[in-house]
């Protein structure tokens, strides 16, 4: 679930792999490897959600609601 959605919020966006990983601070190829299904640390995941503006729960799989709870 999680490298199917960063993979969705990254094509909707027109990014390419190596642009979220420069923004996450992440190598390239560490970045290729969470949308091949690699499941990140939790410092990358909280990155990541950041990043996208979207909840963790989301990117998990937990819920459909993509909007961080404020």
């Amino acid at each position: 679930m999680f490298s199917e959605r960063i993979r969705i919020l990254r094509k909707e966006r027109g990014l390419t792999q190596v642009e979220v990983a420069k923004a996450v601070e992440m190598s390239a190829r560490g970045y290729q490897d969470l949308e091949l299904g690699v499941m990140p640390r939790s410092d990358k995941l909280l990155a990541i959600a950041e990043f996208y503006q979207v909840s963790i729960d989301w990117l998990m799989g937990r819920t459909d609601q993509r909007e961080i709870s404020r």
